[in-house]
């Protein structure tokens, strides 16, 4: 197999959509079911205005890029960390985090795993 034979392209609107509350959503689009023998994951969100999401932990550290928009992670313990487009966030794996749109445009942020799928995660 050649190095063009093993380039995998996945088109956003051909995965599905992981509904989020107030109209916000997700879509994992590197993933061992979209191209298969991978080692690591990529995902894509929108989260709209006022978007509170509830407390999460991964078994993995989680990176992320945000393209538009800005907001804060909100952590368990702690002040919640400030976001804005143009910066990158590592949350370190076993740390409990929210993303909250605080702004008044569309927070829309790129984010992945060192794990083939989204990983195991704790919700609260």
């Amino acid at each position: 197999m050649g190095p063009l034979s093993a380039i995998k392209v996945v088109d956003l609107e051909s995965v599905d959509k992981i509904d989020l509350p107030g109209g916000s959503w997700s879509r994992m689009l590197v993933t061992d079911a979209t191209v298969g023998g991978n080692v690591a994951s990529l995902g894509y969100s929108v989260f709209t205005p006022g978007t509170e999401l509830s407390l999460v932990k991964h078994e993995t550290e989680e990176f992320a890029y945000v393209v538009s928009g800005s907001g804060e992670l909100r952590v368990e313990d702690g002040p919640a960390v400030r976001f804005a487009a143009g910066e990158a966030i590592l949350i370190p794996a076993g740390i409990w985090h929210a993303v909250v749109n605080t702004s008044a445009e569309d927070v829309v942020m790129v984010f992945g795993f060192p794990h083939p799928d989204y990983p195991p995660t704790e919700r609260r």
